[in-house]
């Protein structure tokens, strides 16, 4: 299935789609609070870390088949390339794709705010492989927009915005970024899934989104604490370094990667959501998915 094209050089269709995209993901009738709800029945395909990789994207895209209305998608970490040849960061063009996607299936696409959104918006500097990545990606709008940037990025920052923390289902299954630190647990808001955010869960690092999208250091009494209170069997996480793309961390927690050449992509049956081993075993490797030239 191809995705809508959008011209990428024209700052008011640009900003029409983010703005379009992001209101309909506020008012996704599965919303509650910051999550989506999933159905307890269908399949959901869940990524990990994409970070702006166009064939992965469309790859899932086309195995999530969203003209069936009984599969939904879960992606996330949309930014920020990894390309280190020095060209400008377009990685913008990932959100305005997936923003077209929301519009196109309002109930079935379901961006997960992630700490690289998160920065980007709030204008936190993030520095990885010798490259300040929030500046090179706002130096890659003004070099597509030039006078008109202030704008692109001010919709993109209403779209990343609009993005639920988690999409999660009645049946047990929690599609999250990331989850906080151990250490972070007396500070942190264990209601926040509940509830629209705040600028103080995301103007600092001492806010309850910025410590969930931020944590790597959990454990498992933690874990079996916020799976209690969020009534989740399965935890699906990005956020991590993950070589052979899926990794099962504990017995309900997996981490997922989609962007890199061992990248992979998760069908969960969710009116069945089993252990993080069984899970594991169904993750599809991309580089297995072929694409058309008419899908690209």
């Amino acid at each position: 299935m191809p995705v809508d094209t959008v011209n990428f050089s024209d700052a008011k269709k640009v900003c029409e789609v983010l703005h379009s995209g992001a209101k309909a993901l506020h008012t996704n009738p599965s919303r509650v609070g910051c999550s989506h709800y999933l159905p307890s029945k269908g399949t959901v395909w869940v990524s990990g870390d994409l970070h702006d990789n166009p064939f992965h994207f469309l790859k899932i895209i086309k195995l999530a088949e969203l003209v069936n209305p009984m599969n939904h998608v879960v992606l996330q970490e949309l930014i920020h390339s990894t390309d280190e040849s020095g060209k400008p960061d377009l990685s913008f063009r990932m959100l305005v794709r997936v923003a077209s996607l929301v519009t196109k299936y309002p109930t079935q696409v379901h961006p997960i705010l992630a700490n690289h959104e998160l920065s980007q918006a709030t204008n936190r500097r993030i520095t990885k492989g010798g490259s300040e990545l929030v500046g090179k990606f706002v130096s890659g709008v003004e070099y597509m927009f030039g006078k008109h940037a202030a704008k692109v990025l001010d919709a993109i920052n209403v779209f990343i915005n609009a993005m639920p923390l988690a999409a999660q289902s009645d049946t047990g299954l929690m599609c999250i970024h990331s989850l906080p630190n151990e250490t972070d647990m007396q500070e942190f808001d264990i209601q926040i899934l509940h509830r629209e955010l705040t600028k103080k869960d995301t103007s600092s690092m001492a806010g309850s989104a910025c410590m969930l999208v931020w944590g790597r250091s959990h454990t498992d009494e933690q874990i079996k604490l916020l799976a209690k209170e969020w009534n989740t069997k399965l935890f699906c996480l990005g956020h991590a370094w993950v070589p052979n793309g899926v990794e099962v961390a504990t017995d309900n927690v997996l981490l997922l990667n989609s962007d890199h050449s061992n990248g992979v992509v998760l069908p969960v049956n969710l009116d069945s959501i089993q252990s993080a081993h069984k899970t594991a075993q169904k993750a599809i490797a991309l580089s297995s998915v072929s694409l058309d030239m008419c899908e690209v």
